[in-house]
């Protein structure tokens, strides 16, 4: 499908209970995680409300007369002093399963990537992957991202301790 047939936007606070979802169908679909809806509905609306810690896009396309949300893609930011810019993270990418392979990921990539090129004080895209999820890893690299030297640890207060649900 051609990617001029999506629309990219910044997604609203309108667009709270798409957002909702597709998270939390990406947590179950990639980790085997059922997350909190309470939380992850304040969560969300937090980021929509307060710019100053990111924001999400959506992609639509239309779908008999009405446009359908198809995708999105959330970005918070790292400052790098290395390099006095600011990186901005791709995370909670989620595209619905029967539009994947369609060109929704690389339309809101290539939105981003615009967008950041555009800024002065972004210094880069980063994101990162499940180690096994080779089928995200594989359209990240057909968009131009490559594997970082790092590797991501963490120690996360919220998830961390719990077990993924079978």
């Amino acid at each position: 499908m051609n990617p001029d047939l999506f629309v990219i936007r910044p997604a609203t606070v309108h667009d709270v209970q798409a957002i909702l979802e597709f998270n939390a169908a990406m947590a179950l679909e990639t980790e085997q995680r059922r997350l909190d809806l309470d939380r992850l509905r304040k969560g969300t609306l937090a980021l929509l409300t307060q710019p100053q810690h990111g924001f999400y896009i959506v992609a639509e396309t239309p779908v008999g007369t009405i446009r359908t949300t198809v995708g999105q893609l959330m970005i918070t930011f790292e400052w790098s002093d290395w390099r006095n810019g600011v990186f901005w993270w791709v995370q909670s990418v989620y595209v619905r399963p029967e539009w994947r392979r369609r060109g929704v990921y690389r339309a809101m990539h290539e939105h981003i990537a615009a967008r950041a090129t555009m800024d002065p004080q972004v210094c880069g895209i980063r994101l990162y992957v499940e180690h096994q999820n080779h089928n995200a890893q594989t359209v990240y690299r057909r968009v131009g991202l490559s594997p970082s030297v790092y590797t991501v640890y963490e120690q996360d207060f919220i998830l961390g301790h719990q077990q993924p649900n079978p």
